[in-house]
């Protein structure tokens, strides 16, 4: 108790007022205290856009101090586009609430970015000012971007300068970009990596084709693979390796030779140094095939291939990588009636053939494959002696006869004449049709131009013969008329002959004209085995019979005369003046004879 301090009271205490709540003084003090910590705050109002520091963070959330009574929290979720954050930054906040039912402040990063969004979108254009934004998704043809707040398009063609082929990579990444275009009606904006990479790339450019040179050998990776050749990143410059320089061989498309992302080695060919382009080569850095040629090799030999390409005249044969031959088609066969190279063989077909021609300076070679087998012209004569029969098949037709087939690179041409004995064939399609068979006989061996005459209606006698007797010049036959023509008719006589009447000779008794196939007797005025012709008359058989008609009226008159008159004397008639011509002119034969 001797330590005990003496305490006296405060006479001026009010204990009354003390114990009614009543303090005047102490209410006077917390006044004055609250007027001064109101001076010491920022005055702040809804909605407002303010700028603060960041003073704590974590994984969710970021405490942001404006200088009010109480620090704002804002999700982490807000500053996804900012992975750089840290404490101490200066950050702005859209104020939502100053003080909510648990009296917390409410701040809004992500609506303060909003609310100013669009002026800095227009001004970041203006400026040509490099933003930073945050990839959120893929969308069709390439990304979404938060930029500022606004969601913004990133094409796939601006996301890098080398095509991109997946782009899920990017999703969740923050990266820069430049704003390329803006529709100010829709809203829309438009942002581009590539842009900002293609400058500095420009510059490498230049610097790397100053130092290029014709037949200079790079590395360089492989980039993109086009059906028609290669690009390949030479470190910041591209060239093309076109597909006819990939291989010595034939390339159906590149990426038989080369793949995507793949190390090669490269020569320059050539490069224009305004337009940036660089012409590479792959096939360059290997010897050429043909000076590896075996040098042995000689016209004549017998080589094995791969076809690899086709066309209509012939074919490509590979006989070593990047070594080709051509086969025409007429060296695909002895037969003289080309047809197209795709009826002999295909592509990949494995085939033998014969070295005709060899050109090591113009590296071109042609080849055969009828070679291998025997020329059937060798021994013509022995296979096909004249008059020999045999079987073809018809090839072609002309005007003057029909091509056959005996066998193949064995071809022969029957003339129309030689189709049939008694038919007048205007054209050989009457007779026969293409692709069909038919006999023939040899009649004769053009070794030289490699053709036969040959001949169908020899298979048969001749039946001229036989109608020489028959058809007798004054023999009368039945007729029908098959063919009507300027000239006159063609008349179908009996055995399958034919037979021809001028239109004179086509007039009735009765005046009219014969029509077509009326039937009607005929008869021969004229009869030439030679030329197979026969002339027929119909209007001879009644005309005859009229003269003779005549000439009976007439001698019957004579005779009455002669019973009169006393000499007797004989007129000389037209036909006792040609019996003596006839026999004039065969006497006068028999004395040239003689002689």
């Amino acid at each position: 108790m001797e330590n005990l301090k003496n305490i006296v009271p405060n006479e001026d205490f009010n204990w009354d007022s003390y114990e009614k709540g009543e303090n005047p003084a102490e209410n006077k003090n917390v006044e004055e205290l609250t007027k001064t910590y109101d001076e010491t705050l920022n005055t702040v109002k809804d909605k407002d856009v303010v700028m603060g520091t960041v003073t704590a963070m974590n994984k969710r959330e970021v405490v942001v101090n404006i200088g009010f009574k109480s620090d704002g929290v804002v999700p982490m979720s807000e500053f996804r586009y900012d992975p750089d954050l840290k404490v101490g930054d200066q950050v702005e906040v859209y104020i939502e609430n100053q003080e909510d039912k648990k009296g917390q402040l409410i701040l809004s990063h992500k609506k303060a970015r909003a609310s100013r969004s669009w002026d800095r979108v227009n001004e970041a254009l203006d400026k040509d000012e490099i933003i930073k934004g945050f990839v959120k998704c893929r969308t069709k043809g390439g990304m979404i971007v938060d930029v500022f707040g606004i969601e913004a398009f990133l094409p796939g063609s601006q996301i890098d300068v080398k095509p991109i082929r997946d782009y899920d990579v990017f999703v969740g990444k923050t990266m820069e970009f430049k704003i390329v275009k803006i529709n100010q009606d829709f809203k829309n904006v438009v942002v581009s990596h590539k842009a900002l990479i293609e400058a500095e790339l420009e510059q490498q450019k230049k610097e790397i084709i100053s130092k290029l040179e014709k037949g200079q050998v790079l590395e360089g990776t492989v980039k993109n693979i086009t059906s028609y050749g290669v690009f390949v990143d030479l470190g910041g410059v591209d060239g093309l390796i076109h597909i006819t320089d990939l291989s010595w061989g034939r390339v159906s498309h590149p990426e038989e030779i080369v793949q995507l992302d793949q190390k090669v080695n490269v020569v320059i060919l050539d490069f224009d140094d305004e337009k940036k382009r660089i012409a590479l080569g792959l096939k360059q850095l290997t010897p050429h095939p043909w000076d590896a040629l075996d040098a042995n090799l000689k016209v004549g030999d017998k080589v094995k291939g791969k076809v690899v390409v086709m066309a209509d005249y012939g074919a490509f044969v590979e006989i070593a990588p990047g070594v080709e031959g051509l086969i025409h088609v007429s060296e695909m066969s002895w037969t003289q009636h080309l047809r197209s190279a795709q009826d002999f063989m295909k592509v990949g077909d494995e085939v033998e053939a014969v070295i005709l021609t060899l050109d090591r300076d113009e590296r071109k070679m042609s080849l055969g494959i009828k070679q291998l087998k025997p020329d059937p012209w060798e021994n013509i004569e022995e296979r096909f002696p004249i008059g020999s029969k045999h079987k073809a098949k018809v090839c072609n037709f002309t005007n003057f006869g029909v091509f056959v087939e005996i066998e193949e690179g064995v071809d022969g041409l029957i003339h129309i004449s030689d189709l049939s004995w008694t038919k007048k064939i205007k054209h050989p399609s009457e007779f026969t049709s293409i692709g069909a068979e038919i006999e023939v006989q040899v009649l004769d061996i053009d070794k030289e131009n490699r053709r036969l005459s040959l001949g169908h209606k020899q298979l048969e006698e001749n039946p001229w013969d036989v109608f020489e007797g028959i058809f007798t010049v004054g023999s009368v036959h039945d007729g029908t008329i098959i063919e009507m023509m300027d000239k006159g008719a063609v008349i179908s006589l009996p055995y399958g002959v034919e037979g021809f009447a001028t239109p004179k000779h086509l007039v009735k008794e009765d005046g009219s004209q014969a029509k077509l196939d009326e039937k009607l007797q005929f008869k021969v005025i004229e009869f030439n085995k030679e030329a197979r012709r026969i002339i027929l008359s119909h209007s001879r058989i009644f005309e005859d019979e009229q003269k003779a008609t005549k000439k009976d009226e007439g001698k019957a008159k004579n005779s009455k005369k002669e019973s009169i008159a006393t000499p007797s004397i004989e007129k000389t008639t037209l036909g006792d003046i040609e019996e003596l011509a006839a026999l004039k002119e065969k006497m006068e034969g028999g004395a040239g004879a003689a002689e």
